[in-house]
């Protein structure tokens, strides 16, 4: 009869793995025929749970909940729904995962807020009464259908628990004024109730990747750090993260349950040993180095207790960083997911929203006071913010989207847009590569989660190391490089029917003088002379120098300019064809 019965289940948990449920194979994370999954995505980050520096926000409101309370002080509840219902609908559509899916991203991580699905304690009519709420579920259901069509996992994040699970309050919407996550029975069974309900409704779905069941824990339990880095025990984050796990098994023994250790994900002391065969660790990685120290702590735990590991949330830094973590990562069998998809100004992201050109105005209102904006005129900004939340309506990053997966394979260069001379050049266009290999830049990275150093000192348009600022010339794509070190160099490639000989224009701006730079090719053979760069006499002053008689040969020239000496700025070069 014993060995029926193992025969029995193992059948079924064939049967259940071929329909495609990723699932854990020793310290693999598997689909249901058996192949690894190196799952690479992306959080949807301030989609349902706000973050004021997502908004420009945060120099006054970081929760969600202040956030909202400063739009309702505004413009009145009505008009409030009227917007986030707005920005919710265009944060995230059809077109948006579709674009993921031809960009490469084979999963979608869902930070979701526990108010969407269900209410807060305090509003319930009867204590411990569970009151769902369509909304979260309807918007999940119409995520989750999208994702199937683009055959995408989606993993689903509570990232704001009842109550909230961190004194880091903009992550979770803590309102401290409340009993938390950790203070509150109730907030608990609440948070239990709510995985009971997603596992019910889930639990035959093959693309639901897995049950992130709570995002970056940070409390202090007995320990000194208020965040919980220095927890020994954990012992009401391993309880509760084992209730849930044994609430879900009830339902659903399809899915991956995924957990997170305390210190924003990381502080695993305590949570050990593991209580489940189908479990994975997610750790978050921001700010640091992309060596294997990096990372050792969590080898160690996939090798000791055979378990599979993923990079839940990573990111906010450069294409650089980008590329060195997900080769490190994707080297050791490790999937990731980066942050976020998609904010205001976003340099560091897949995507970026435009601020409307009033935003910045009722920002100031609201951080310093002032004449206040009519109601009309702040809901029509914010209408207008929402709308620019269409992917139609952003800014696409193809320069992070090739860190992320064209250059992780390789060093060849790519052209960034297609150039054609004679005519202009902008100096922001130049190609899409490793540093080194399609730029050199001195500075491009921030290892230091403690200095937030920028890469890109002007913050504007590319995510490399490469400096770029608004520009002010009469003749503008809208930027230039600035902050040019000695030393580094831009490349831009021009492909010629035939082989042409140009004089070639610089266009610069600089107070003094002092710069210097000549081209060569990608081999390092120099196609002009030395030029010196005058001073303008202001830096919002343009003038140009010109570079005599440089030949480029027939079919692909890849022209690098490189800047003996800098301390300019730099907005194009002008090919110019001589008789």
């Amino acid at each position: 009869m014993k060995k029926i019965l193992v025969i029995l289940f193992v059948f079924l948990s064939i049967s259940v793995f071929s329909q495609g449920f990723l699932h854990r194979n020793g310290q693999n994370i598997e689909d249901g025929k058996g192949q690894n999954i190196v799952l690479r995505g992306l959080g949807i980050g301030g989609l349902m749970v706000q973050e004021g520096y997502m908004l420009k926000t945060s120099a006054f409101a970081g929760p969600q909940r202040e956030i909202k309370q400063k739009i309702t002080d505004l413009i009145g509840t009505e008009n409030t729904t009227e917007f986030y219902n707005a920005y919710k609908e265009n944060g995230l559509t059809k077109r948006d995962v579709d674009s993921l899916a031809a960009w490469g991203f084979n999963s979608i991580r869902l930070p979701m807020h526990y108010n969407l699905y269900t209410l807060p304690i305090e509003q319930e009519t009867v204590l411990g009464k569970q009151t769902w709420l369509e909304e979260g579920f309807k918007r999940t259901d119409e995520l989750l259908s999208w994702c199937a069509a683009n055959k995408i996992y989606l993993i689903l994040d509570l990232h704001a628990t009842p109550g909230g699970q961190g004194k880091d309050a903009n992550i979770s919407d803590y309102d401290p004024s409340k009993p938390s996550l950790w203070e509150s029975t109730i907030n608990q069974d609440k948070m239990v109730a709510l995985w009971e309900k997603l596992a019910a409704r889930y639990k035959d779905n093959p693309w639901i990747g897995g049950y992130d069941i709570i995002n970056e824990p940070n409390w202090n339990f007995s320990g000194t750090n208020q965040n919980g880095c220095d927890e020994k025990l954990n012992a009401p984050l391993r309880a509760l993260q084992l209730r849930i796990t044994k609430a879900i098994r009830a339902i659903d023994t399809n899915h991956l349950v995924i957990i997170e250790g305390n210190c924003w994900g990381n502080n695993y002391n305590g949570i050990f040993p593991l209580w489940d065969d189908n479990m994975a660790l997610s750790f978050h990685k921001y700010w640091n180095k992309n060596d294997v120290g990096s990372i050792q702590t969590m080898l160690n735990y996939r090798a000791q207790f055979n378990v599979p590991i993923w990079m839940g949330e990573g990111g906010e830094n450069s294409n650089v960083w980008f590329q060195e973590a997900i080769s490190l990562l994707e080297s050791n069998n490790i999937g990731w997911a980066f942050w976020p998809m998609k904010k205001a100004e976003n340099t560091a992201g897949v995507t970026s929203v435009n601020k409307p050109a009033t935003y910045d105005a009722l920002l100031e209102y609201w951080e310093k006071g002032g004449e206040k904006p009519t109601v009309a005129s702040a809901k029509a900004t914010l209408m207008e913010l929402a709308n620019n939340y269409k992917l139609e309506n952003t800014v696409i990053k193809y320069d992070v989207i090739d860190a992320m997966f064209r250059q992780v394979h390789t060093t060849d260069t790519k052209k960034y847009t297609t150039h054609i001379v004679p005519g202009k050049i902008f100096a922001t266009d130049y190609d899409l590569g490793q540093n080194g290999y399609a730029y050199f830049d001195t500075d491009v990275i921030n290892y230091d989660g403690t200095k937030f150093t920028k890469w890109n000192k002007g913050g504007v348009m590319r995510n490399d190391g490469v400096d770029i600022e608004v520009c002010n010339d009469e003749i503008t794509n809208g930027f230039d490089v600035t902050f040019i070190e000695d030393g580094e160099w831009l490349q831009y490639t021009i492909d010629l029917d035939k082989a042409q000989t140009f004089d070639i224009a610089i266009r610069f701006s600089s107070k003094k003088a002092g710069g210097k730079l000549f081209l060569e090719d990608e081999k390092g053979n120099k196609l002009s002379q030395t030029i010196s760069i005058p001073g303008s006499g202001a830096v919002a002053k343009w003038d140009t120098v010109v570079l005599k008689s440089v030949t480029l040969k027939q079919g692909i020239n890849k022209v690098r300019v490189h800047f003996i000496k800098g301390d300019f700025n730099f907005n194009y070069l002008e090919f110019i064809k001589t008789k």
